[in-house]
């Protein structure tokens, strides 16, 4: 066991002491049986060539070739080769929770100028640390709701990402909160239906913006209906996007949240990403996590502190806001990297570049014999196109051909068996989409 600094001498010196003559007696004494028969059938440790060696041909087995069109929350973008070199610095690699201001005044900085940059791209006034993806920023959004109203309701939208929602419903699942859901509407959301289930028993509506179909929405005059009904307006939202469409901020959303993993993050098997959360400031309080705060010195000099920590570990048990939302500080320093380093006018760049590219694939794949437009609502990056198979039958096919074509919808919605959604980024080039759409059209019609 070369990764147990203790002896034999030292594991026997210690059960002496212990008053026993062997592990197993210890074991016993315990009222345990002691495993040796599975333990002997564990095999001996390798080298550490042999071990990399061992990795290395897993490793291989991962079908990194692919050219990616999936999207459905987790997106192929390109990351600046600055982002990768600056997070690696152990200063940021390394850092702990900065519970001693005085000696972590850079990490507290960079913890405030995320926050900073995520209240500008959110159009919102007040953002925490970060918190662990996506999904869990939603969950923590609809309890801050709860908190906040009283209510224990929540009204979300089918149109709502269905991993976040399968997330939702598992986190409440031993919870006093009702969850109902509103079926989408085609590729968009059913805002009159939505506005109906809201009662005065319902604590927050919950959509997406773009929403899961990437359809484009306007909620202005929807938040406005609800608000009349004492509801709060919570908004899940792809943060590149907001690049060029209405911010949530903008439309009147009381709390934004959001997958940050197209920030800088590579897709990496589901993670780790970045949640972020951001909200008006009369609801501060109530938000879970910790937030930076800037101030100033008995010199007069700036300085940064953990200005809320309202988590389990600071303050009463019962008081908390939440017991899971840890901050990914690596993370969130890896999405204000990228976001420094494209700059505004790059991030606008970006998204054009995602949104002009996406229509052109919709528009080579509509060329395509059977296959056929679900909808003509405005898009960002995803659309979804019908095609005259089994969408995950005819994704298979296209693995081999090396594409990952889409996401077959039908995986989390059985009536849209033979609907694809196609995801675009600015990394695809004008080559792979062509390429895509003539490996497509070989699958369906040789």
């Amino acid at each position: 066991m070369p990764y147990i600094a203790n002896t034999e001498s030292d594991r026997q010196d210690m059960l002496r002491t212990a008053g026993f003559s062997s592990v197993e007696e210890m074991w016993e004494k315990a009222g345990i049986k002691y495993p040796r028969p599975a333990l002997d059938s564990i095999p001996s440790g390798k080298s550490e060539y042999e071990v990399m060696c061992r990795m290395q041909k897993l490793a291989s087995k991962n079908a990194a070739h692919l050219t990616a069109f999936i999207g459905c929350g987790y997106y192929d973008h390109i990351i600046p080769a600055a982002v990768t070199e600056l997070l690696g610095r152990s200063e940021f690699y390394t850092a702990y929770t900065p519970y001693q201001p005085e000696a972590s005044q850079g990490t507290l900085q960079a913890i405030f100028e995320y926050q900073s940059a995520i209240c500008r791209l959110t159009g919102m006034q007040v953002s925490n640390a970060s918190l662990y993806d996506g999904g869990t920023a939603l969950f923590e959004a609809m309890m801050m709701s709860v908190r906040i109203t009283r209510r224990r309701q929540a009204v979300i939208s089918g149109a709502v990402s269905p991993i976040f929602r399968k997330m939702i419903e598992c986190y409440t699942s031993n919870l006093d909160v009702e969850l109902i859901e509103v079926p989408a509407d085609g590729t968009g959301s059913s805002h009159q239906a939505l506005i109906d289930a809201v009662t005065d028993k319902t604590a927050c509506l919950i959509v997406q913006s773009p929403n899961v179909f990437g359809t484009i929405e306007d909620w202005t005059k929807t938040i406005e209906a609800i608000h009349a009904k004492g509801a709060l307006a919570v908004c899940s939202t792809y943060p590149i996007a907001l690049a060029l469409v209405k911010t949530p901020g903008e439309m009147g959303f009381d709390i934004v949240t959001g997958e940050g993993q197209s920030l800088g993050i590579p897709l990496s098997f589901g993670g780790p990403y970045l949640g972020f959360m951001a909200v008006l400031e009369k609801h501060m309080r109530k938000m879970p996590g910790r937030i930076c705060g800037r101030t100033v010195d008995s010199q007069g000099r700036d300085g940064f502190v953990l200005t809320i920590q309202a988590r389990e570990q600071h303050i009463r048990r019962e008081s908390a806001m939440s017991n899971i939302c840890s901050n990914e500080s690596l993370c969130a320093f890896a999405a204000l990297m990228y976001l420094t380093c494209v700059g505004k006018q790059g991030l606008i760049d970006v998204a054009e570049l995602c949104a002009s590219k996406a229509a052109f694939a919709r528009a080579e794949l509509l060329k395509i014999k059977g296959v056929e437009a679900v909808s003509e609502d405005p898009f960002f990056n995803e659309f979804v196109i019908k095609v005259p198979c089994d969408a995950s039958e005819l994704a298979g096919k296209l693995i081999d051909k090396g594409f990952a074509a889409g996401f077959p919808l039908g995986r989390y919605y059985p009536d849209r068996k033979n609907q694809l959604l196609i995801a675009v980024t600015e990394k695809r080039t004008r080559e792979e989409i062509k390429a895509l759409a003539n490996a497509m059209e070989a699958v369906l019609w040789n």
